[in-house]
Parts: C-alpha cells; sequence; structure tokens
C-alpha cells in the first residue's frame, strides 16, 4: 500500500469530538491506513462492498481496521486489530479483474469498541482518539533526528523517492511526521500496528526513529557489498585487458607466456595421440576455448583435465598378439592343472585369429565357478599366453550407473568411468580386460550399471562406447574381455545372453593332489623361506588335507592349511630347532589341530529302511542317507532334516508311488491308514533342496514297508515322478566322484545322464559299475537285497 499526502486535508478541529461513533466497517489485510494519508484499497468481498456503499450513502466516513489473520474471510471481534483508523472515501474505480479501488484519507486514530452487526454490511462501535500537540524541546530534537536518518535512507534506497523526503519536510506536527515516515518504510504489519497503537507523539517519534535507524544499517550493508563487488570485477576486467596487451606484446617479440607453451604441449599430446577424426575434432575445439579464455577462469583446470584424458588414452597402441598355439599351450598347462575347456576355447580363439587376422571378433568370456577355482588367475594366464596387457576391475558392489559410464563434465571433480581408467592404465587397445564378480552389481536410485555393461561386452556395440566424461566414442571391441561370477541367476538376462558361458565346477580329488604337488607346495615353500627340498608331503598327508580339513571347491583353503604348515616348520627352522622333512598324516594332528570334516561313513552292512544317496555342493559331492521309520498312527508323514519345498514335495511323490504299487509290492491295501512315515535326512544342520533323492527316498520306504534290506555298497541319484519315472539330475561328476572316494562299486543313475558320464574321469569310470534305469521297478532290483 502506498501513502501519500493530499494537497488539502479535512479539519475536524472546529467540532468537539465525539465520545464514540458508530461506522461501517472496511476490514483490510497486511495494510495499515495512518491519519492524514491517503491510500488506494482493493476491495473484493462483498460485506466490505456492502460498508462502503452505506459509507457513500452517509458522509463518506469509515473505519478501517487491519485484520490479525489476512486467511480470514470473515472478520470478527477477535480478528481486528484494537486501533484502526477512521476514514474519508474519495472515489472509486472498477477493475477489470472485478475487484473496486476506494481511494481513502485517514482522518484520526480509532478504539474498537464493539461490532454491531455483520448483516448485510459490518458496522463498528469506536470510540476517536484526540492527539495532544505540544511542542516541546525533546520532540523537536526528535523530528529533526528523523528528518536527517529519512533523508539519508532516501539517498541510498533506490525504492524511495525524492519526494517522500520533500513531503516529510513540509510536515511541522510530530505525529503527522512519524506517520508519515512510518507509511513510507517497508515494515512488517505488526510494525506498521505498533506505531499506529502508539498514541504518545514522542514515544511514537522515537520507535520510528529507531526503524529508521536500523533500515540505515541495513541499506549502508548492502551499499558496502555492491561496492566490493564492483570493485572486483572491475580488477577482473582491468587483469584481462592487460593479459591481452601482454599476449599481443609477446606474440610480436616471438615469445609466450607459461599458459601459451602449456596450450602448445597439450597440442603436440593431442597430435601424437592418433585420435580418430570425430575425438580430433572436439580436442581442437576445447584446445581454441582453452586459448580464449583468461588464466583465472575456473574452466581452465575443466578444459585441462579434459584434453589430458584424451591424450593420454590408448587410441592406436596396441600389442601384437602371440599367434604360436604350441607355445600358448604350454604357457596355459604350466599355470593350471586341468581346465580343459577353457584351454581348448583360448587355444582355438588364437588358431581362428591366426588365420583370420583383425576380421575376428574378441570374444566375451564369462568363467563361472565357485570360489577359489582360479578364475582370476586363469585371466592372467590367458593374457601371458596371448602376449597382451592384463587388466582388472571389480564390480562387486556397484550401484551407479556413473561408475560404468562416468560422470558429465559439468559436475565438479567429474571424472571419466571405470572402463576408461582401466583402458589409461593398459596403454593398449588390445588388453586382456577382467571384470570380477559380475554377480555382485546392485542397483539403486542412482541407475542400473549392468545395463551400462551392456554396451560394454556387446561385439555389435562397443566398437563406438560413450563414455559421459569423454563425449566422444570409443573403440573397445579389440580388447578381450573376461567375466567371472560365483553364480548366473543374479545376472540379468539381456546382459547373459552376451556371454559365452564357460562352467569351472570345481576340482576334483585328483585334481587337488595334482595342483597342490604341482603349485602349491613349491609356492608357500618359497613364500616361508624353505629350500624346495628340504620338506615333502606326503600323498596320504595331501589327501587327509583335503579331505579332513579343507571342504571346498576351490584351493583357497587347502592352500592355508599347507602355508600354516610351512610357517610351523620355518619357527622350528628359525629357532635353529631340527625340523622334519617330511609331513606324514599322522604329524598333521601336531600341526593342524583334529580334523575339521568327515565324511559320512558307509554302512558296513545292508539295513532296512536306509538307502544311500548322493547331494551335489559346491564344494563337490556328498554321500547322503535317507532313513524311514514306521509307526502305528493315522497316515501322517513327517519330515525332518531341515529340508527346502523341492525337497519335501520329492518325499510326497515318492510316498504316493509306494502307495500307488502296494499290490505290485505285496503290502496291504490301506496300510497307510494305520501308519506314520518317518522320513528323515541326517545332518540336519546342512540345509538340502532338490529333487535328485527321490529314488533313493522311495527305496528307502519300500525297504521299511517289505522289511527288506538296502544294499549298503549301492548308492543312488534321480527324480521320480508319481508313475515311477527317473529322470535326469545334475552335479553327475561330482556325486561319482564322491562314491569312488567311498569305495562305492555299484551307482544307480537315470538313463537319460549316460551322456554325461563322459565327463568323470576314466580311472572312475573303470571302478564304478553304473546301471542306468528309466522306471523306479529298475532300481529296486538293484538297491534291494533278499
Amino acid at each position: 500500500m502506498t501513502a501519500r499526502m493530499m494537497p488539502r486535508r479535512r479539519r475536524r478541529s472546529e467540532n468537539p469530538v465525539p465520545i464514540e461513533v458508530e461506522l461501517p466497517l472496511l476490514p483490510v489485510r497486511d495494510a495499515v491506513l495512518y491519519p492524514r494519508l491517503v491510500a488506494p484499497l482493493l476491495v473484493s468481498r462483498e460485506r466490505s462492498l456492502e460498508a462502503v456503499e452505506e459509507a457513500l450513502r452517509g458522509d463518506r466516513t469509515i473505519a478501517i481496521f487491519a485484520q490479525r489473520r489476512a486467511e480470514a474471510q470473515d472478520a470478527d471481534l477477535d480478528d481486528l486489530f484494537p486501533v484502526g483508523t477512521e476514514a474519508l472515501i474519495g472515489r472509486l474505480l472498477k477493475m477489470p479483474d472485478g475487484t473496486t479501488s476506494v481511494l481513502v484519507q485517514g482522518q484520526r486514530r480509532l478504539y474498537l469498541k464493539d461490532l454491531l452487526q455483520t448483516e448485510p454490511f459490518a458496522r463498528v462501535l469506536a470510540t476517536p482518539v484526540q492527539e495532544v500537540r505540544t511542542a516541546t524541546p525533546a520532540t523537536e530534537a526528535l523530528m529533526k533526528a528523523v528528518l536527517a536518518l529519512f533523508e539519508k535512507c532516501v539517498k541510498m534506497s533506490p525504492n524511495l523517492p525524492e519526494e517522500a523526503y520533500v513531503a516529510a519536510m513540509n510536515v511541522d506536527e510530530p505525529g503527522w511526521l512519524a506517520d508519515l515516515v512510518a507509511s513510507s518504510l517497508d515494515l512488517e504489519l505488526a510494525q506498521r500496528q505498533e506505531i499506529l497503537e502508539t498514541i504518545d507523539v514522542q514515544e511514537r517519534l522515537q520507535k520510528v526513529n529507531i526503524l529508521l535507524a536500523k533500515e540505515l544499517n541495513v541499506l549502508e550493508l548492502q551499499d558496502k557489498m555492491r561496492h566490493q563487488t564492483s570493485q572486483t570485477m572491475d580488477q577482473t576486467q582491468r587483469e584481462f585487458f592487460l593479459r591481452e596487451q601482454i599476449k599481443s606484446i609477446q606474440k610480436e617479440l616471438g615469445d609466450s607466456d607459461p599458459q601459451m607453451r602449456e596450450i602448445s604441449e597439450l597440442r603436440e599430446k593431442v597430435a601424437r595421440a592418433g585420435m580418430p577424426e570425430e575425438a580430433a575434432s572436439k580436442a581442437e575445439d576445447e584446445l581454441n576455448r582453452l586459448s580464449a579464455i583468461p588464466t583465472a577462469s575456473p574452466e581452465v583446470s575443466v578444459i585441462r583435465n579434459y584434453l589430458d584424458w584424451l591424450a593420454s588414452l590408448p587410441w592406436t597402441r596396441q600389442t601384437e598378439d602371440n599367434l604360436d598355439i604350441a607355445q600358448a599351450a604350454r604357457v596355459l598347462d604350466e599355470n593350471h592343472y586341468g581346465l580343459s575347456k577353457v584351454k581348448e576355447r583360448i587355444l582355438e580363439y588364437i588358431a581362428v585369429r591366426k588365420l583370420a587376422g583383425q576380421k575376428l571378433r574378441s570374444p566375451i568370456l564369462c568363467f563361472v565357478g565357485p570360489p577359489g577355482v582360479g578364475k582370476t588367475s586363469l585371466g592372467q594366464s590367458i593374457a601371458q599366453a596371448l602376449g597382451r596387457k592384463f587388466v582388472r576391475i571389480s564390480l562387486g558392489g556397484i550401484r551407479d550407473e556413473a561408475e560404468i559410464r562416468g560422470h558429465r563434465r559439468t559436475y565438479v571433480g567429474a571424472l571419466p568411468g571405470r572402463i576408461i581408467q582401466t583402458m589409461r592404465n593398459a596403454g593398449t587397445v588390445n588388453p586382456v580386460f577382467m571384470m570380477d564378480e559380475i554377480d555382485k552389481v546392485g542397483m539403486d536410485f542412482r541407475g542400473d550399471p549392468s545395463a551400462a555393461l551392456l554396451e560394454v561386452l556387446d561385439p555389435e556395440q562397443n566398437h563406438s562406447f560413450s563414455d559421459h566424461y569423454l563425449d566422444v566414442p570409443y573403440n573397445l571391441s579389440k580388447a578381450m574381455f573376461i567375466v567371472t561370477a560365483n553364480i548366473l541367476d543374479p545376472v540379468p538376462p539381456a546382459l547373459h545372453d552376451r556371454l559365452e558361458v564357460i562352467e569351472l565346477p570345481g576340482y576334483t580329488e585328483e585334481e587337488k593332489m595334482h595342483i597342490a604337488r604341482q603349485f602349491l607346495v613349491p609356492k608357500q615353500l618359497r613364500e616361508h623361506g624353505l629350500a624346495l627340498n628340504s620338506l615333502h608331503f606326503s600323498d596320504v598327508a595331501l589327501r587327509s588335507i583335503i579331505r579332513e580339513y579343507t571342504q571346498e571347491a576351490g584351493l583357497r583353503n587347502l592352500e592355508r592349511e599347507i602355508g600354516a604348515i610351512c610357517r610351523k616348520v620355518a619357527r622350528q627352522v628359525a629357532g635353529g630347532r631340527r625340523a622334519p622333512s617330511v609331513v606324514g598324516s599322522r604329524s598333521l594332528v601336531k600341526y593342524l589341530g583334529p580334523p575339521r570334516y568327515q565324511d559320512v561313513e558307509l554302512q558296513k552292512k545292508d539295513q532296512v529302511g536306509v538307502a544311500t544317496g548322493l547331494y551335489w555342493t559346491e564344494a563337490g559331492g556328498e554321500l547322503a542317507e535317507v532313513e524311514v521309520t514306521l509307526m502305528a498312527g493315522k497316515g501322517n508323514l513327517i519330515l525332518t532334516g531341515q529340508l527346502g519345498d523341492v525337497m519335501k514335495e520329492s518325499a510326497a511323490a515318492a510316498l504316493s508311488y509306494v502307495r500307488s504299487r502296494s499290490k505290485a509290492l505285496n503290502l496291504e491295501p490301506r496300510f497307510y491308514e494305520k501308519l506314520d512315515v518317518h522320513i528323515h535326512f541326517p545332518a540336519a544342520a546342512t540345509p538340502k533342496e532338490g529333487p535328485s533323492a527321490g529314488i533313493t527316498t522311495a527305496t528307502a520306504l519300500v525297504s521299511a514297508l517289505t522289511r527288506r534290506p538296502v544294499r549298503h555298497d549301492v548308492v543312488m541319484t534321480g527324480e521320480i515322478t508319481l508313475r515311477g519315472r527317473v529322470l535326469p539330475i545334475g552335479g553327475l561328476k561330482e556325486k561319482a566322484l564322491a562314491a569312488h572316494r567311498a569305495g562305492i562299486h555299484t551307482f544307480v543313475l537315470p538313463k537319460r545322464n549316460e551322456k554325461d558320464t563322459a565327463e568323470i574321469p576314466a580311472e572312475v569310470r573303470r571302478e564304478l559299475r553304473f546301471v542306468f534305469v528309466e522306471r523306479m521297478d529298475e532300481v529296486l532290483p538293484v538297491a534291494l537285497g533278499s
């Protein structure tokens, strides 16, 4: 609300001040009207318009009171401030938005007494306030102080017009001066109302004086900050002008400043990098920008870092591949025992590369297997066999897409992603690039890193990989990518489809023996400072360590246990004591403590209701017994041994099969109504899952019901259906090795797994008798005794 002085004001001094007056009420929001001042008010509420019309029908006088709550539509007595202003209505204007602009001039202060009516408009009972106009030296001093401060505020503030100070100079009454100055300042509603409610003229002037002092402090601080900013900008412009002059002078003299020398060096690096056309054009644009901007600009370091990255990347540098197949095979055999599938695939790649040259796309291999089987070290051997650089990143725990693609240069401290960083570390465009733990990649609100890997690991796309930081395509097609995973289930299908999966199922006991003898023992002897011929591990000792002190598919714990023995022997040697030269099975307890694992002992004789099956773990195959006990009851089936849902369903299917074959098995037709069947799988602390124990469970059930013992030297595996069909299973190699290790001679397995026996070592196949079955009726004659 803008207030101003009227050229003429209404004089009421000749009339006696009434004790109380009744006037139409005009409540206003966020506005205060002072006596003698003129202000336009926007009126939109119906009752307020009715009040204005009522005042116009009378002597054009109306009471104006400010509302405490601006959101209140119909103000009652409690919503109005206690002091308002009696005003005289000047003119009315209808506005385009439907409101009415009312020009009013304040006359005198009013004390609100009561609200007489609310409909059709509000009418109030109020008492006029008579100001005491006495001139004192203190009042005159305050008026001069207020005028002096107000003059300074008008000069410093862009929002106060010069006319406001002129009007204040021509006011000779202290109360009028205080009201005029207060109306000119940008005050809160509470502060304006406080001035209105201050009846004592000297006190009102004092409050206005304090408000002016605060306003002047704020204006001086703003002016100081504006002056400092202007000085800084002037200094920057001056420095820029002087630097441009220096550049011109140096150009004429043939000299250059440090920045120009640095730009020249960057230009030479970019020229030597051998970038493709698009990247070279981008680098040239950035060099031109760097030449044009001042040294003090923050953009300088951003552009310099970007050009450093572009120039340091290997765009064309590559190593020459070793295409000697015999030498590559020798390198792979020297570093790793077994793993024939992987070695064969690498030698095939070298052979095709030798014939096809650069036309061959690099494969995207995925090694899948349990921890410790040598996936990472195999990648190093492949790089050695090919004569390439080897680089590796771990993807475990990555949740941000920017880890792969990098951040855009608009971010402070932005860098390329880990792919580009690793390629720079490699220094060539054709390294063997290993990505470990691809199954451990996560995702969150920052994006899905596995989606960004789709472009990296796709031979159709990675020739123009887009990193957010570089913002130019980079060719990854010459790199040989190898990814590793423990399991493939977490890998997204789209990413899985781009990978050539090679499974590393884990090492057999015989393979562990060869690896320990050929690699692990010599390595640990060297690391512990022992001569290679100073300590010998017997075969029995190594086999005992593998069976009784480790239970894993890989080799980490085996190497750790061999290292523990070498450490204790090294302590004896360092202490001057006599150390043993041979580690036998009897000395293992001394070095490693009592055995930690024990195989399931094979039954010494045939038993009723106990059949021996096999199960697969990451550490290899294991024997597992299935026990069946019959009790008097009502046909309940009890399953124990921490079984999964699939295994519970398999046991239920086996029982249903036996019930359906009760006549053929010479069982009572309704035997199940009188008996409770309890099937237990020992080693209850170990979770068990899968359908491969189906025929084992059915055999134990038939044995318990017919009282025919199960042969203790027969093991079996296979899924059973309700009709007695035997379906194939997985992990056959590991299960066969477990049976061989336990001294089993007869192995019953599904007919459809016959093709998988080729993976079983020849010495194991020679010593095991495989019985291939298609139906449960073929299992019982082999498994049950007389």
